[in-house]
Parts: structure tokens; sequence; C-alpha cells
């Protein structure tokens, strides 16, 4: 029997996860702005060139995530017809669905120091400028006009984000709670 679903992590990417994870636990005990990228690097066992080809900034380490691509197709399976709002939000609610736990916990930590660290207010702006965009071309590709596309994504990350932010910072709810609650006040639910 062939077995295609497994995923064996190559070098590059063993090399991509180690430093973000080195970074995250440097930035959690130290601080983000104590924290420089040599100390980074250092504790993977890689030099600082390596590091800066695999993340271009020291933002890129905690701000860069792949959420991106898989909402947006998310977005562009959902059923013909469906409402801009709607295929928005039922899209992001399908990539989120089957977050593993290490990966929640990894989230709520990268958030958390987000929020505590206002150097960080203008990358996380760009990330979701990022993410607006590619949920917006889902969108367009469902043929949506592009002016209303970007109103609906920018609505969309804008409420997901402050979601997000609290539930990282709150023991009010579960990452899927959370979710849940902004998607189905972003749809009219």
């Amino acid at each position: 029997m062939l077995v295609t679903n497994i995923f064996v992590m190559g070098r590059w990417e063993r090399t991509h996860e180690a430093l973000r994870k080195a970074a995250l636990d440097l930035f959690t005990e130290y601080g983000y702005e104590a924290t420089g990228t040599a100390q980074v690097a250092e504790h993977v066992g890689v030099s600082e060139m390596t590091l800066f080809r695999h993340f271009p900034t020291k933002e890129s380490l905690i701000v860069a995530d792949s959420f991106d691509p898989f909402m947006a197709e998310a977005v562009r399976v959902r059923p013909v017809g469906e409402p801009p709002m709607q295929a928005l939000t039922e899209g992001v609610r399908a990539a989120w669905v089957e977050l593993p736990e290490e990966a929640v916990a990894f989230l709520r930590r990268r958030l958390k120091i987000i929020a505590q660290t206002p150097a960080l207010t203008g990358a996380i702006e760009r990330s979701n400028g990022k993410t607006v965009m590619e949920l917006a071309n889902a969108l367009v590709d469902r043929g949506v006009d592009d002016v209303w596309a970007r109103i609906a994504s920018s609505a969309v990350i804008a409420g997901l984000s402050t979601a997000l932010l609290i539930w990282a910072n709150t023991e009010r709810c579960t990452l899927s709670e959370a979710l849940e609650s902004a998607c189905d006040l972003l749809g009219g639910n």
C-alpha cells in the first residue's frame, strides 16, 4: 500500500520551525525588545544569516503565520452564490476547525507577545493587510467586486484579530469558542 499523506520535514522546514520556536521561547522569557536575532540564531545553532534567509526581519519571527493560504482556499471552495460575509466567516471557521492543540498553545503564546509589544503593532497591521488581500482575492475569484471583497475581508480580519487577541490574553473561552462567536457575529448570526 502506498501512503502519500505523510509529510516528512526536510532540513529547511526543521530549521524554520526551530527558529520560530526558539524565538517564541526567548521572546517569552526575556521580552521581544530585549532579545536579538543573534540570540535566536545561536539558540538554534545556526548563523544569523541563516535566520534572515528564513525570516527577513525580527518581527517576522513572531508575526508571520501560515494560516492565510488555508483560509483563502476555504473561502474559494464555499458554495456558489453564498453571500460574501457568509463565505468569509464559514471559510475561516472551516480553516481553523481542526487546529492541533500544540498549534493552539503556540498561537496563544505568540499573540500574547504581540499584544504586549507596542513595537509589533505596525507589523501585525501589515500582516493583516496581506491576509485581507488573500481573502479578498478569494472572494474576487468567486465573482465578488474587488472593492466589496476588500471591505468584507477587512471587516472579518479586524473582528477576528480582536477576538484572537482577547482570547490570547484572557481565560474567558477556548480558541474554538472565540472563533465561533466572532464568526457568528460577523456573519450576522
